[in-house]
């Protein structure tokens, strides 16, 4: 009796193995979704202006704009960076 009661208990717990791990994906998908962040989205940022210490202006741009200058600005020091390591050497 107890064999028969711990092979029901046991095939319990492997027939609904499926469904524990079906209904664990979906919350695993659901913060990618919330997290991916539409490029054509409009942000805007407060930047100094330069010679002023209080003054500031707002610039807007997407976030493919905003990506694409912070690539831009770290390819130009590394670019420099490069050149004055490669020109002290020689």
């Amino acid at each position: 009796m107890r064999t028969i009661s711990i092979m029901t208990a046991a095939s319990l717990l492997i027939g609904s193995a499926p469904v524990f791990a079906q209904s664990g994906q979906p919350a695993q998908q659901q913060p990618a979704a919330k997290n991916a962040k539409d490029p054509n989205e409009i942000v805007c940022e407060k930047q100094e202006v330069i010679g002023s210490r209080l003054a500031t202006q707002k610039v807007c741009k997407t976030r493919a704009e905003w990506a694409e200058e912070r690539r831009s600005s770290r390819m130009d020091i590394d670019r420099a960076q490069t050149l004055r390591s490669t020109d002290s050497s020689n």
